[in-house]
């Protein structure tokens, strides 16, 4: 069947893998944006209307558009339904017996040993659990343990809840440590210590005690940061690696290469592939009877499953092993399985596994340059030459240009996702690639795979001194990019509708043609222009109480009302807005209840005040438009203020909050936490009540803000 010239039509989409594929990453993408938990009649009608799509579609004739569409909402509630109930599976349990915010021991195996962002060890212990109960973990800042992962331990610590997004829309570390089973987190008071023998868990404990001695023997061979960057490439273990080491390879460009991905996995199991293969020729009288690229698969795939075992697992190896079992599997049977129906079904098996992973900067990422890449490799095969003698001179060229051409095409294609998530671009990221993934190809992880294979034997030090000096090449092209100026440059947080919408522009490029791709075209353009376009926050206020504002008739400084509480949260707001500098104190009139300051320019500006108490706040009430408060209000008390009231209250419940002005008036806010949402990651997976024995009564309290301005003044909308 021939569609009409102008009707809107997909290639690649017309298949149903990936229509499926599509469909339920936008069920799992939409349970997930909702503010307020959704009822499960909506994935039943969602079903039942794909049903009836499809039925229409059967008794029209030329209804295949309508049978895609039907398959498109069948997937869609599918999508709906696995991440709802996934969410609430995991609340299912029996809870953790914890006790916050006072000192508590303990006890559990060690399951990983990582490094915070100052450099500090964080021990990942899991607790015990009954029966099938999902797993549950803390998380504890403590001194380098003597102890292995895997061995059973003890320590004192103080624990708290984790905690929600400090600043809306940035990392939410409460969603994330739902769905990873992390019940609390905190800082030891006493050294680890063995703790009592556990029976449960033994392969997990055996596979983490395996990773820490490949890691640690990775370590002794190779001292310093190559050591700690061979255990990252081959274990995934990246306790090793000092924050200054992860920053210079993110401003070099070079950052993807601590995720072992689809790259890490491809040279990993493609190289075993190629050396059984070569091996099982050189054998004349086998070779002439049998095909040695079968054996070969068989082999290579069983050692990227050893592989992927070793590396931990993570969202992006997944899908990198999914991709490379597929490949493999085709090649046993005679068939070609690197396409986009491969990706769409690995992207399905990845969501149906972990539904969350569709919020994820690695699923994005991941997806996107293996999609891109697919997509110009059918472009090349079907325009592509015929191939010239083979010589070791062209082939040298072939293998840069195309090793090349895939930076290229990979960096271009995750560059919008990444600023997005990480809100800088690596200026000479795409030069930083070209210097060094020639060498990280071709030199630093075939030797990687040979010391694997060789250390068993122990004959692994000459592999792994062709991998230092690889390393060695690297790490000069990363502190030489890095230290150029402009190598990292900050960029100001999007709006959380221009994720979606560049996603969708992004699938109508790589899978239309003719309109559907200038379509695309026009629609990541207007996802850049609304990103760029789009009014930024001209005050923030921590959960904490305190306020960040840009600084009276100082466009480009921001003044903050306290350097010592939530600086954490004052640090994530300005670099959302794409500032590094530290925010100063000027400005500020401050006395013993507490400060105040304008917002904005001095004469068209914002007044806002920060009180410690409710001593003075009449007064300010009468001179501000915005009063901050670190203690309680009541609410008759706040019916009697004209400005904008946000009390110790009103933030404990939604959190820390962004507010737009418009004309010197407060036009919009937002808060991290939406009033009236319940969502299963916002309650708490243990057993336990909160710390303070004395809960505060909001029934006789205000919970929402009162904007008291006046009548010609247009409300503030709240998000």
């Amino acid at each position: 069947m021939r569609p009409p010239a102008a009707a809107v039509v997909f290639v690649q989409a017309g298949r149903p893998a990936i229509i499926a594929a599509l469909g339920f990453t936008a069920g799992c993408a939409v349970y997930f944006a909702l503010p307020g938990e959704p009822s499960a009649l909506w994935a039943m009608a969602l079903a039942l209307l794909a049903l009836a799509t499809l039925l229409a579609a059967r008794a029209i004739p030329r209804g295949a558009a309508l049978s895609l569409a039907a398959l498109a909402l069948l997937a869609l509630a599918a999508g709906l339904a696995r991440a709802q109930h996934r969410s609430h599976a995991l609340g299912a349990g029996p809870g953790a017996a914890l006790t916050y915010g006072r000192p508590m021991q303990v006890t559990g195996w060690l399951e990983a040993v990582e490094r915070n962002s100052r450099g500090r060890a964080r021990l990942s212990i899991r607790l015990p659990r009954e029966n099938a109960a999902p797993a549950r973990r803390v998380r504890i800042l403590a001194s380098d343990p003597d102890l292995a992962p895997g061995a059973a331990v003890s320590i004192l610590a103080i624990l708290e809840r984790p905690r929600r997004a400090p600043v809306p829309g940035s990392y939410d570390f409460r969603f994330n440590a739902y769905f990873a089973g992390i019940v609390g987190s905190g800082f030891a008071i006493a050294p680890l210590a063995a703790g009592p023998q556990l029976d449960q868990d033994g392969p997990a404990r055996a596979i983490a005690r395996w990773r820490w001695q490949i890691a640690g023997h990775l370590r002794a061979r190779l001292p310093g940061r190559n050591g700690a960057m061979a255990a990252a490439l081959l274990t995934g273990d990246r306790s090793g690696l000092t924050p200054e080491v992860s920053e210079t390879l993110r401003a070099a460009g070079l950052g993807h290469v601590l995720a072992i991905s689809g790259m890490h996995m491809a040279l990993f199991a493609g190289g075993i592939f190629l050396i059984l293969r070569f091996g099982l020729a050189a054998i004349t009288p086998w070779a002439r009877r049998f095909d040695a690229a079968g054996p070969a698969a068989i082999g290579a795939l069983l050692a990227g499953a050893g592989y992927f075992i070793l590396s931990g697992g993570a969202i992006p190896t997944q899908r990198a092993f999914l991709m490379a079992a597929a490949v493999l599997t085709g090649v046993m049977v005679g068939r070609r399985a690197l396409s986009l129906h491969t990706l769409a079904l690995a992207m399905i098996f990845v969501l149906v596994l972990q539904p969350e992973a569709v919020r994820a900067a690695g699923f994005h990422m991941s997806f996107a340059a293996v999609a891109a890449l697919i997509a110009c490799a059918d472009i090349w095969r079907q325009k592509r030459r015929p191939p010239a003698p083979f010589g070791l001179g062209r082939g040298s060229l072939s293998a840069l240009g195309g090793l090349s051409l895939t930076s290229v095409i990979a960096g271009f294609a995750t560059s919008g996702f990444a600023a997005f998530h990480f809100h800088r671009i690596a200026g000479y990221g795409l030069i930083g690639n070209l210097l060094a993934m020639p060498v990280f190809t071709f030199m630093v992880m075939p030797a990687g795979v040979a010391a694997l294979f060789l250390m068993p034997f122990g004959l692994d030090q000459p592999a792994l001194y062709v991998m230092s000096l690889g390393l060695d090449v690297m790490f000069a092209v990363a502190d030489r990019v890095a230290a150029a100026p402009g190598a990292l440059r900050p960029v100001i947080a999007a709006p959380g509708w221009v994720l979606p919408l560049y996603a969708a522009a992004f699938v109508m490029v790589l899978l239309g043609r003719g309109l559907v791709r200038m379509g695309g075209a026009a629609l990541g353009l207007a996802a850049l222009a609304g990103w760029s376009l789009a009014p930024a926050p001209d005050l923030f206020v921590s959960e904490g109480g305190v306020v960040v504002a840009h600084a009276s008739d100082a466009p480009d400084s921001w003044t903050v009302s306290s350097r010592r509480r939530n600086r954490f949260a004052v640090t994530v707001f300005l670099e959302r807005r794409g500032v590094r500098d530290r925010p100063g104190l000027a400005g500020l009139h401050c006395d013993d209840l507490g400060c105040s300051a304008h917002a904005g320019p001095s004469d068209g500006g914002l007044r806002y005040a920060v009180l410690e108490g409710v001593a003075d706040w009449r007064e300010d009430c009468r001179r501000s438009q915005l009063v901050v408060l670190t203690a309680a209000l009541p609410v008759w008390l706040q019916d009697q203020c004209e400005a904008l009231v946000l009390d110790e209250v009103w933030l404990e419940a939604r959190g820390g909050t962004l507010i737009w002005m418009r004309g010197g008036v407060i036009n919009h806010i937002q808060s991290v936490s939406a009033p009236g949402g319940d969502r299963p990651w916002q309650r708490p997976l243990t057993n336990t009540r909160p710390t303070n024995p004395w809960p505060r009564n909001t029934s006789l309290r205000n919970t929402s803000p009162r904007n008291a301005r006046p009548a010609d003044a247009r409300p503030p909308n709240e998000e």
